[in-house]
């Protein structure tokens, strides 16, 4: 896993829902007396960690396929993906080698706002299986997790376009559990009737990875 810093840093002042412009989405953690989990300790930065760097990306031939359980399978070009609904979510941000990024501003397509593109889910899907560009990896989530309110594909971060380093031109983001489950470099989503394991989850990592009762690992 490499692991390095682009020029992302915050000031000490705790950025609050409260300042946060009109029509964005705050997510629930961030209203928390306690805003860093167990065992996490606050960063001013925002470091880069991925399992085998950045992948070559064109805008010209990236495409977000969305299959499994659903009415219609959908495979969208950037123009298509960018021109559905924007949202802006207020979120945290907690990797799971224990640092917290806490009061980031997401822009991007809500997950909720994919389904109309698919149709109807099929009524036995409870799981989700996310791919990214890089080398086959993928990520597992629970279907409630996915869909939540302040759950999105960002495509800009703080008021700029999200890095490729960071996961542009467009990552999934799932404030309410582990970074790693926040899939970098989104290129396709499958909705399943039953939980599969990705990338990190094959490897140890938990198959939930919720921070606030430290589901790190699955043993």
């Amino acid at each position: 896993m490499s692991d390095f810093t682009l020029n992302k840093d915050q000031a000490p002042e705790l950025p609050l829902p409260e300042d946060q412009p009109r029509g964005v989405i705050i997510s629930p953690d961030t209203r928390r007396g306690q805003r860093i989990p167990p065992g996490q300790s606050r960063t001013l930065k925002w470091p880069v960690l991925d399992a085998g760097g950045p992948p070559q990306i064109s805008l010209a031939q990236w495409r977000l396929d969305i299959g499994g359980l659903v009415e219609r399978p959908a495979s969208l070009n950037w123009d298509q993906f960018s021109q559905l609904p924007r949202s802006r979510v207020f979120s945290d941000f907690h990797c799971v080698t224990r640092w917290s990024r806490l009061g980031n501003l997401w822009e991007g397509v809500s997950t909720q706002d994919l389904l109309p593109v698919v149709g109807t889910l099929d009524s036995r899907v409870r799981y989700v299986l996310v791919y990214g560009c890089d080398s086959g990896w993928s990520t597992n989530l629970p279907l409630n997790h996915f869909l939540a309110e302040d759950s999105l594909i960002a495509m800009h971060h703080d008021g700029q376009p999200l890095s490729l380093e960071h996961g542009g031109p467009a990552r999934l983001i799932v404030p309410r559990l582990y970074a790693w489950k926040s899939a970098k470099w989104i290129r396709a989503i499958e909705f399943l009737e039953f939980d599969r394991a990705g990338f990190w989850e094959r490897n140890g990592y938990h198959m939930k990875g919720d921070p606030w009762t430290e589901e790190r690992f699955g043993f």
